[in-house]
């Protein structure tokens, strides 16, 4: 396994929606390599094989932007050892690789389905100007590996993700007197205690309960002035047992301020443990588990496992790396997979 198409797309930034580069650099790399890829956007795929199903590999090429204290360079890949460093080499670089590297040991197979390899853009920021993009282009899917830092264990299930906008609304006026206005602010956290305190009784047993958590707040011009307006954001995770509208439903008749969700679009995914591919994974000695974080399954009208190399907690950290050993075991895996 070669790791210089991992090393150039870390030097290329690929912030979601800034994507074009790297997708212009890995366009041309598979062309290169005979792959006959196909392009919508900044959204790539190749295919091989025939049948009358078909399997979709996904991994995505946008990262997010470095967080504080890097040590080395973000966009300048390092190599100690096992260990390659470097801005989205866990997330979502050795996925990537571990599945192109698969679907080109797959290819020279005699598949009895149709196996299709993509790469695409925007799943960083849950855009729809990513992986939704190819579904028209390719046409039904029967299922999906979906590769994300899993430690190439199997997340049969994914929470969802609402995101609310709350305004809570009072009077503006002089700090001096107080008497004369009504502090947006306070009404704010009269909201919030109230959110906090919601509790949903179905809680799943792969995901737990459903997850609520004020996640920033804004308010105030001047020491002076007590604010009319009091606005704060509210990230809710859903656990497959309520749907996202059920749940905005309730938020927002618990509160008094105003309530709009930002899209009810990402709602909480799973594969049923009995599907096939399931199965296999579980005779290769693999574990399932429920993810708490959100990615390209939420938006797969169909089932979807996600599985990759790599350890979630180093994503979006400072010094990302990727282990070259978790790459290999990756690809042997996928193969063992996907091979009838």
């Amino acid at each position: 396994m070669t790791t210089q198409l991992l090393e150039k797309l870390i030097s290329i930034p690929s912030f979601s929606r800034e994507e074009a580069a790297a997708a212009d650099y890995l366009y041309s790399r598979l062309w290169g390599e005979s792959l006959n890829p196909h392009r919508k956007g900044n959204n790539i795929w190749c295919e091989c094989g025939s049948g009358s199903s078909t399997v979709l590999l996904n991994a995505h090429i946008d990262t997010v932007k470095p967080c504080g204290g890097w040590t080395l360079n973000p966009f300048e890949p390092v190599l100690e050892g096992d260990k390659l460093f470097g801005l989205g080499s866990n997330d979502d670089g050795g996925s990537l690789i571990a599945l192109l590297e698969a679907f080109k040991a797959l290819s020279q197979k005699q598949l009895p389905y149709r196996l299709v390899f993509s790469a695409t853009a925007e799943e960083e920021v849950s855009g729809t100007g990513g992986l939704e993009q190819l579904f028209p282009e390719i046409g039904p899917i029967d299922y999906a590996i979906i590769g994300e830092p899993t430690g190439m264990q199997m997340g049969i299930a994914e929470r969802g993700l609402m995101v609310l906008d709350c305004t809570a609304k009072g009077i503006g006026g002089h700090a001096a007197h107080p008497d004369c206005a009504v502090n947006a602010i306070y009404k704010a956290l009269e909201d919030i205690e109230i959110i906090r305190s919601i509790k949903f009784d179905k809680v799943s047993p792969l995901l737990g309960p459903v997850g609520i958590n004020v996640t920033q707040i804004n308010a105030g011009s001047a020491h002076n002035v007590i604010p009319a307006e009091c606005s704060f954001v509210v990230d809710v995770r859903s656990n497959g047992l309520y749907s996202n509208k059920e749940l905005l439903e309730a938020i927002s008749g618990a509160v008094s301020c105003e309530v709009k969700a930002r899209s009810t679009r990402l709602e909480s995914s799973n594969i049923a443990p009995e599907h096939p591919l399931v199965q296999k994974g579980k005779a290769l000695g693999l574990e399932t588990f429920g993810s708490a974080t959100l990615s390209n399954c939420a938006i797969c009208p169909f089932p979807a496992v996600k599985i990759g190399p790599g350890n979630t907690c180093r994503s979006h950290k400072a010094d990302e790396y990727i282990l070259l050993s978790e790459i290999s075991a990756a690809i042997d895996i996928y193969i063992k997979l996907l091979t009838p």
